[in-house]
């Protein structure tokens, strides 16, 4: 069996077809998601706006040290991703899973030190309730968007860890292609995720800092 009759598959004619198939319905995908986050960085922007003082109040209590081990991984768990990329064009199957895994592996640690930044938010009170810890109220707001915002960006990287891990599964044992599209399609979801986070480290750890 060729390397063209394992990627190519029906109902697409050509590698071609089937590949810009896959980036068209892909793109399409990520743009329904940018209007989802779109919609919660306009409502931290409005109530930022409001209350400017209250989310500089609030964004000192966040844990800029976790915020940064996070970004730092997910920066180098991007790099890696676009090693994958390149072993798939080069047919390196071994390179192309071995990053892939990396990847994923990336990926499970920034939930690590998330699920270490949350558990010091409850100890700190910081989750919005009767026991809330800051005052004035309006610092509720911001961390009613750090819990939500940070919340769907896990459960977006929690699926991209499970794709990513499956598609290095698949390759290993010869199911998929090296050469498959599907390769490409995981990558932009991957790089579109962390791009999220980018904006978010911005937004919840940096204002009023110096």
């Amino acid at each position: 069996m060729s390397d063209t009759t394992q990627i190519l598959h029906e109902p697409w004619p050509s590698l071609s077809r089937q590949r810009e198939g896959f980036a068209f319905g892909m793109w399409c995908f990520l743009g329904s998601e940018v209007l989802f986050f779109g919609g919660l960085f306009i409502s931290y922007a409005v109530y930022r706006t409001l209350y400017p003082h209250a989310f500089e109040i609030a964004s000192h209590e966040t844990n800029i040290f976790y915020g940064s081990i996070n970004t730092a991984l997910l920066l180098t768990s991007s790099f890696i991703m676009t090693i994958a990329l390149h072993a798939s064009q080069g047919r390196m199957r071994r390179m192309l899973v071995f990053c892939l895994i990396l990847t994923a592996a990336f990926g499970l640690a920034f939930l690590l030190v998330k699920g270490l930044e949350y558990a010091d938010d409850l100890h700190k009170n910081l989750l919005p309730g009767p026991n809330f810890a800051l005052k004035p109220d309006e610092t509720r707001l911001f961390f009613a968007l750090y819990w939500v915002m940070t919340g769907v960006h896990a459960i977006h990287l929690s699926v991209g860890i499970a794709l990513t891990g499956s598609l290095a599964l698949l390759v290993l044992s010869r199911r998929l292609a090296t050469q498959s599209p599907a390769v490409e399609a995981i990558g932009l979801y991957w790089h579109f995720v962390d791009t999220v986070w980018i904006v978010l480290f911005a937004l919840i750890y940096l204002p009023g800092r110096p």
